[in-house]
């Protein structure tokens, strides 16, 4: 991909990782698809650095902005999907 990835600096290097991978999650979510449980621990992580709902929303539109990849739909489909599943969307955009 040729575009960077959100991130702030008061994260540490492993938390810049862990967000990249969780970015990469929801790329994989449009590209091919990503189990639930994988996606589901990236998400997970990706609260723990992330909690406020606010900066949530900020960093997906900055990924959004830079990838055309919208994230909500990759962790509403993860929350309610079961076990097992396979998280799969389709862009809306022809991405």
């Amino acid at each position: 991909m040729e575009y960077s990835y959100p991130f702030s600096t008061d994260w540490s290097t492993e938390e810049i990782v862990d967000v990249v991978q969780f970015f990469e999650g929801i790329e994989k979510a449009y590209e091919k698809g990503i189990k639930r449980e994988v996606m589901l621990a990236k998400y997970r992580r990706f609260k723990e650095i992330v909690p406020s709902q606010a900066e949530e929303k900020s960093i997906f539109r900055e990924f959004e902005e830079a990838s055309g990849y919208i994230s909500y739909p990759v962790v509403k489909q993860t929350k309610e999907a079961e076990d097992g599943m396979i998280i799969k969307v389709t862009p809306r955009n022809g991405h």
